[in-house]
């Protein structure tokens, strides 16, 4: 079930606010660029708030993953659970839908009420519908029972699944770039926490995303992405590893819209 902990973050949701969430020009773009080559979290900020997508991306959609490479760049001393598994995704493409809508308000007063939507409100993605669609492409539709997100807070998700176990996902920072040749990147930097078993499992997880609009319908849009494990400092080996990552993955991904777009 380890292998859960990276591939149910391909393309799961990054949270940041617009205004206070600009990397360093180009930090990002390098950084995807230098896969493998990482030796530390990217620069970050604190999370606040949802991730607001460029209007192309609203809507629903067919997104085909695909596992390009991956790495453990302190093996064989560390190797994260999982990681040898996770071999068998390598160039075998995934598909699960996804959708992006107007961002959600709320009506405020002792507690959350129903919410509403405003129709020229930014784009937001699905959290709830996209990690549990995802979540089933990769583990099985009997494997996962739900995926919840915090009512008072977008940063924190929950996925429940079969046998008692459940993974935590808590954004903690995160960073957007823009570039010339018109790529939108995000990055986010999250805790999970994996309970149900003897010893609960820990770990921090990167996830730095490129996409980019295309001229064809399909795919409409492409992405590269980079998932990177660090160790948290409740595994034993946190000090060996330092700031490096233990784990890198790299995906390619393909949007292409479904009849309801």
């Amino acid at each position: 079930m380890r292998k859960f902990f990276i591939l149910s973050f391909c393309l799961i949701i990054a949270l940041f606010v617009w205004s206070n969430n600009e990397a360093k020009a180009g930090e990002l773009a390098q950084r995807l660029a230098n896969f493998s080559q990482w030796e530390r979290l990217t620069s970050t900020q604190p999370a606040n708030g949802d991730l607001i997508y460029p209007t192309w991306m609203q809507g629903e959609w067919i997104v085909k993953s695909t596992l390009v490479d991956l790495a453990a760049p302190l093996a064989p001393d560390i190797i994260t659970p999982g990681f040898e598994g996770n071999r068998q995704y390598l160039n075998q493409p995934v598909s699960f839908k996804v959708k992006f809508v107007p961002e959600k308000t709320y009506i405020t007063g002792s507690k959350l009420i129903p919410r509403i939507v405003n129709k020229s409100a930014a784009i937001v993605a699905d959290r709830a519908y996209n990690g549990l669609s995802l979540a089933r492409a990769y583990l099985g539709e009997d494997a996962v029972i739900s995926v919840k997100v915090d009512p008072e807070s977008p940063n924190r998700q929950i996925t429940t699944l079969k046998n008692n176990l459940q993974l935590v996902s808590i954004v903690t920072t995160r960073a957007i770039e823009t570039t010339p040749d018109d790529k939108y990147i995000t990055s986010e930097v999250f805790q999970q926490i994996f309970k149900g078993t003897k010893n609960p499992y820990f770990n921090i997880v990167e996830s730095t995303t490129a996409y980019q609009q295309q001229p064809t319908k399909q795919p409409a849009i492409i992405a590269d992405q980079v998932t990177a494990v660090y160790l948290s400092p409740q595994d034993p080996n946190y000090f060996k590893a330092r700031t490096k990552p233990v784990a890198l993955y790299k995906y390619k991904l393909e949007f292409n819209a479904t009849n309801n777009s």
